[in-house]
């Protein structure tokens, strides 16, 4: 038996709160999950700064990822299986894929591409193809098997199907978010009957479709999905703090491009300040990692970093208002004078912070910047675009839903040492 085909003596599980089990029968598998870059993935937070909103929100980009891997392994073996169109020789390499597809993400992953302009998917797949554990246990099955799983996550691979089930506008990275993300922040927005939408998955050339009688199913998904935007990932408060921890590692980069003293030096930021960063370095960051730091930096002597840490790990955030500076340029501008005035810097306190989400991608199918757009199997055999057959999808189809926030630090309309014409026009220009 070959490597690629080897089973578990005795299959493994993982207890799972979404999916009940995560089941593992492959070899390959199981070796990837016990590879240090797949284990670093317990320390990644899956929703980054939003438990500090919703407290239960710890879960890691490790459940995520084995969750993603299980609907996929339903997929491929309980619906696919025996189908014509479905090319079962594919079935380890999507499995893989699935498992391993945000292997590169750094710690809050946002916040730190930001700062750093670092990209987690040419990190996967750096990871994939360089010098670590995960290679080696990929090129055990085929020496081109490695490159093969990054096309799949590049969204380069030929087989266009193979590419669906995991990066589409209804595959199984988003099925287990919204499910996984919607359990742990304790909300209802995220559930819809998956069970349903894989019972009518069918593959077809180039890519998953839907059976007709399964729409209501994916209006409701979509639906789960556009509410789990609007009220947990563009949610102003988690981005509050996702603003400071931002302008933490901004005011770290500007200290330590300035030859400031740091009473300690961030050891394991300095290949990211000088951009020269090796896949180790990388790999060696995580949010354990990030937090020790913050935590130390509360103790500098730089005021401003003294402050963002300490407002972050105490839960000290910034307040908001809705603005689009470029909409009001000029009541922009007289903040951040006042601010100015007042002696605070506005490059790290009044920070503008926008964000937007397609709810459902129909202009863009398939294109390098979209989705693949989700495709019902007709009765008669034909195949419709969704939005063309549900008057629900239609009316949400294509329309960009963008969110302008200012964050600033609430306390200083309270300052009993500031003049009060100053306080009082802060006020009108922050709550008009």
């Amino acid at each position: 038996m070959s490597y690629a085909t080897a089973k578990l003596i005795e299959e493994k599980v993982f207890k799972d709160p979404v999916h009940r089990y995560v089941h593992v029968r492959d070899q390959v598998i199981w070796d990837l999950v016990g590879t240090r870059e797949f284990q670093r993935l317990r320390r990644i937070r899956q929703l980054g700064t939003t438990y500090l909103v919703f407290h239960g929100a710890e879960h890691s980009r490790f459940n995520h990822s084995l969750g993603v891997y299980e609907i996929v392994r339903r997929i491929v073996d309980d619906i696919f299986a025996g189908r014509p169109e479905w090319d079962a020789s594919e079935r380890l390499l999507v499995l893989c894929a699935a498992l391993l597809h945000d292997l590169g993400h750094g710690p809050f992953s946002h916040a730190f591409e930001n700062v750093f302009d670092t990209d987690h998917e040419e990190y996967t797949r750096a990871i994939l193809l360089g010098d670590t554990e995960v290679n080696a246990v990929l090129r055990r099955v085929a020496e081109d098997f490695p490159e093969k799983v990054a096309q799949v996550i590049g969204k380069t691979y030929p087989n266009k199907l193979v590419i669906s089930l995991i990066s589409s506008q209804i595959d199984a990275d988003r099925m287990d978010y919204l499910q996984r993300d919607a359990y742990y922040t304790g909300v209802s927005y995220g559930h819809f009957d998956m069970e349903r939408i894989l019972r009518v998955m069918r593959p077809r050339q180039g890519q998953v479709v839907i059976k007709e009688s399964g729409m209501h199913a994916v209006e409701d998904y979509i639906m789960s999905r556009y509410q789990m935007y609007l009220q947990i990932y563009f949610h102003p408060v988690s981005r509050s703090a996702e603003v400071i921890l931002n302008h933490i590692l901004k005011r770290v980069k500007a200290l330590s491009e300035q030859n400031y003293s740091f009473k300690h030096a961030p050891s394991h930021f300095k290949p990211f300040f000088e951009n020269n960063i090796t896949l180790e370095d990388y790999i060696a960051l995580d949010e354990s990692i990030m937090l020790t730091y913050i935590q130390f930096w509360m103790q500098e002597e730089d005021a401003i970093l003294r402050n963002l840490s300490s407002r972050f790990i105490n839960r000290k955030l910034f307040g908001y208002m809705n603005m689009d500076p470029q909409k009001e340029p000029q009541r922009f501008a007289r903040l951040q004078q006042l601010f100015k005035q007042i002696g605070i810097d506005p490059a790290y306190y009044l920070v503008h912070d926008s964000t937007s989400d397609l709810p459902y991608d129909l202009y863009q199918p398939g294109v390098a910047t979209g989705k693949l757009p989700i495709m019902l199997q007709m009765a008669n055999g034909e195949i419709r675009e969704l939005s063309q057959e549900s008057s629900l999808v239609d009316a949400i189809a294509g329309r960009l839903k963008t969110d302008h926030k200012v964050y600033y630090p609430e306390e200083i309309l309270i300052d009993e040492t500031l003049d009060e014409a100053v306080k009082q026009e802060l006020y009108e220009l922050l709550h008009n």
